[in-house]
């Protein structure tokens, strides 16, 4: 009998504290940038975005999205055998945060390890454990984006820093007899390293380079609607379905801009476009478990419907997911 994958369950978490393009913008003016809710709007779509404590980790973010996700399947922690966790904000340099996420559920011996794919790490993430649910090396995985990304940002730069957020979104994916995740399409190209990327590095106990993101906005605009809409082409043309068969498109929550392009080529209608990027800006890994859980929670997304998620980020990386929820 073939082996599948379902998602069961879905989570999410949002740091309390809630920061408005009003209150960034003064907050920006009081470090002598200038920008306004308006232009933040115009360009991004972005309205409000989280940032965490001080003192709070990204593991803690996503310590809260999983108990939501497998609560919501039905299930305990103990009955997760494989955790992977898409991060570009981990806690440490090592051990892993799927490894301190692990030990925070109080479970322990199931395979754990972080996923380094950007923006697009959850889309890895998420065939990863596909493929591992597919060949019988684990049954029930807790699947899960989390960032915060507030610690890598350069507040003297307007262009970058009202864009993201910090965050966690998890799903708990489950063997099944019926298909669940349909296709899957990942890639990168590596030449593309300097448009979208944090150089700085640890060298005899300090920070070699500049620890804070830097962006080619235009580069990174013009690379991403290209490559998300061939890779949602490809993952149907695997699956043997088209455009017509997608219930609901749920992109990388990074620029509305880029989101609106790729359902257009797409040939989709807004009406199928999930859109949370306005509440909580880019939260890299996690912005598509986020948005998937809000599309479940709402009602939007539910059982049977087709839905395509699809990411793109440093690296550069890219690629998408199909799967029936």
């Amino acid at each position: 009998m073939t082996r599948y994958s379902r998602i069961t369950g879905t989570g999410s978490f949002l740091p309390p504290n809630r920061l408005t393009n009003a209150q960034l913008v003064a907050d920006l003016a009081a470090r002598g940038v200038e920008t306004s809710d308006e232009w933040i709007v115009e360009r991004t779509g972005i309205s409000a975005r989280h940032f965490a404590a001080p003192d709070v980790t990204c593991s803690d973010l996503a310590l809260e999205a999983s108990r939501r996700a497998i609560d919501a399947a039905g299930l305990q922690a103990a009955d997760i055998d494989l955790i992977i966790v898409a991060t570009s904000t981990p806690d440490m340099v090592f051990p892993s945060v799927a490894c301190i996420l692990q030990h925070k559920l109080g479970i322990a011996g199931c395979p754990a390890f972080d996923m380094q794919a950007v923006c697009s790490g959850f889309v890895y993430a998420l065939s990863v454990a596909d493929a591992m649910i597919k060949s019988g090396a684990a049954s029930k995985a807790l699947v899960v984006g989390a960032e915060v990304f507030s610690r890598l940002l350069d507040f003297s730069d307007r262009t970058t820093c009202v864009l993201f957020g910090d965050g966690a979104g998890a799903v708990v994916l489950e063997a099944s007899q019926t298909p669940g995740i349909l296709a899957s399409d990942l890639h990168a190209d590596g030449k593309y390293v300097g448009i979208l990327c944090v150089p700085g590095h640890v060298s005899g106990g300090q920070v070699i380079g500049s620890p804070l993101l830097t962006m080619d906005g235009k580069a990174v605009f013009k690379l991403a609607v290209g490559v998300l809409e061939s890779a949602a082409r490809a993952t149907l043309a695997k699956a043997e379905l088209t455009e017509a068969d997608i219930d609901w498109l749920i992109p990388h929550q990074a620029n509305l801009r880029i989101m609106h392009s790729t359902a257009k080529k797409l040939k989709l209608p807004l009406e199928k476009l999930i859109v949370t990027v306005d509440q909580h800006g880019n939260t890299s890994a996690a912005s598509i478990p986020l948005a998937l859980d809000e599309a479940v929670r709402s009602g939007k997304v539910k059982k049977g419907d087709v839905v395509m998620l699809e990411g793109v980020g440093g690296g550069f990386t890219w690629g998408a997911v199909l799967l029936k929820y």
